[in-house]
């Protein structure tokens, strides 16, 4: 049973990121497959990190991906221009929640998601809590 639409909290930022569905990703019942979507999942937590912080700071900390869970509502067929957004709840110690709404041309929720990524440092690949410095760019400023 699929959960309420996931709606961003108001003191989120939102990032959208356009898809492309490509020939590839159509299975054989017509419409973007599943697995698709995890990837998708993936790419918008990885552009929403990438544009907000520079490359210094991408290059000491890292995420990593603990599980994702995705709800299926409206098959994307062939030819569609959906996007992602995206938005992270609260940071618990090394680990962040991210929500993914996948929303057709027309802005109906086709797929959403939450992933549960986990902070560590880029070089030793050990979990570490979430500094401040790197949660308040997540957050809008009021």
């Amino acid at each position: 049973m699929a959960r309420a639409a996931l709606e961003p909290r108001a003191d989120r930022e939102v990032f959208t990121l356009p898809l492309a569905v490509k020939a590839e990703h159509i299975d054989a019942n017509g419409h973007v497959n599943n697995v698709v979507y995890v990837g998708w999942l993936q790419d918008a937590g990885t552009a929403h990190w990438n544009h907000l912080f520079d490359a210094a700071t991408r290059a000491r900390w890292s995420w990593v991906a603990l599980r994702h869970e995705i709800d299926y509502l409206r098959p994307l067929p062939p030819g569609s221009r959906p996007v992602a957004r995206t938005w992270v709840g609260d940071p618990q110690g090394p680990r962040f929640a991210r929500f993914v709404r996948i929303e057709d041309e027309q802005g109906r929720l086709c797929a959403q998601g939450v992933s549960e990524w986990c902070l560590v440092d880029a070089a030793s690949m050990r979990p570490h809590r979430i500094p401040p410095e790197l949660l308040s760019p997540f957050v809008k400023a009021g």
